[in-house]
């Protein structure tokens, strides 16, 4: 699994990462890890490869999956 970390955003105490498998890509915040207040990069990576572990579990499972793209408008058919 790729894991991709974005930038860190001191308000929310978390980052950016995006999860990516060879049929999956999953988005969602981590919570960043601090050091006296200061954030630490490596221990934020660290965290984010434990939940790695998480995504791709409930990837496997199917609880984690792409979303379909939707209809078009003129694809779809409404009964009347």
């Amino acid at each position: 699994m790729k894991t991709t970390i974005g930038k860190y955003d001191p308000a929310s105490c978390s980052v950016p990462v995006t999860f990516e498998t060879d049929d999956v890509k999953h988005e969602r915040f981590v919570n960043a890890c601090l050091k006296n207040g200061v954030y630490d990069k490596k221990a934020t990576a660290e965290r984010v490869a434990q939940v790695a572990l998480g995504v791709a579990a409930k990837i496997e499972v199917g609880a984690i999956v792409t979303p379909a793209a939707p209809e078009s408008a003129t694809e779809v058919q409404i009964n009347a």
